[in-house]
């Protein structure tokens, strides 16, 4: 591991950014150029202690999670965070199977999306990062680990995974996942991180290997999305997906459903979510 190149890169990395380019408020008293550190903190999910050994030239070898926030928070492309991995002595991602680094036209996509709840997902469905809209509508993802990142896997597994959703719309959405994952797996035939994945689908579900039986495929570009929300009850949203050029990545934007009384609540959740921020939780 290269400390004193790594430390010199984020902090170069860092300094070029400005909050605009995240997402954050400008704030006041900013004595700094770019983003401050516990800002990058923030973005990657780490303590600010932590990051600042590592501007120092004094942290631990980051493991490979972290330098993935990190590439994420610092809006790096690939080539960017192929040299992050390689300054930490990691073997950077395969770009030949499942990408999960959120390039920096995405993120910025995202930032501006501060009205509307949208999410970054592989084609497999691991969630990548969220906006504060779409944290407040479905829940913080943030924290989930190993395969309870995948809608699909926690969809078939975990019951709890359903609540969200009225019980009338529980087969259409379980159908709508088996054959979007049908598409993905015949596109990505021989990729080994497919092939596991529904594996442990139809080995852990007898609902999604019956459903896989039946070959149905369809890419899911538009849906209709019932949220029950615990503080606004129902939601009719319109969930849109964006599909990267290699179709690895997928930007689903949620949008009040026309004709509904959807805005309203969304207008209502938003207030809501400001209120629950405490002052530790604001930026300057």
């Amino acid at each position: 591991m290269d400390r004193p190149e790594l430390a010199d890169f984020l902090r170069r990395r860092r300094e070029q950014l400005t909050p605009a380019d995240v997402g954050l408020p400008p704030g006041i008293r900013r004595r700094t150029p770019g983003l401050r550190r516990d800002e990058v903190a923030l973005l990657a999910g780490i303590s600010t202690d932590y990051y600042t050994r590592l501007e120092q030239s004094r942290g631990p070898r980051p493991s490979t999670q972290v330098l993935a926030s990190l590439a994420r928070a610092l809006r790096f492309d690939n080539d960017e965070r192929d040299h992050l991995y390689h300054l930490c002595d990691h073997a950077p991602p395969g770009r030949e199977t499942t990408d999960k680094h959120v390039g920096p036209g995405l993120m910025h996509l995202l930032a501006k999306l501060d009205d509307t709840a949208a999410t970054v997902v592989t084609d497999l469905g691991e969630v990548l990062v969220q906006n504060r809209m779409h944290t407040l509508l479905v829940g913080d993802h943030g924290e989930r680990r190993g395969w309870d990142r995948y809608y699909a896997y926690r969809w078939f597994t975990d019951t709890s995974a359903r609540a969200t959703f009225p019980e009338e719309d529980w087969d259409r959405l379980s159908r709508h996942h088996v054959a979007d994952l049908r598409a993905t797996a015949a596109r990505r035939a021989a990729d080994s991180d497919v092939i596991e994945f529904v594996a442990r689908l139809r080995s852990a579900s007898v609902e999604f290997d019956r459903l896989w039986n039946e070959h149905e495929v369809a890419v899911r570009l538009s849906d209709i999305k019932r949220i029950l929300h615990p503080q606004v009850g129902l939601i009719d949203m319109v969930c849109e997906t964006l599909l990267t050029p290699n179709s690895a990545q997928r930007l689903l934007v949620y949008l009040p459903r026309p004709g509904t009384d959807a805005a309203e609540k969304l207008d209502l959740l938003r207030v809501i979510g400001t209120q629950q921020l405490t002052p530790v939780d604001r930026l300057d």
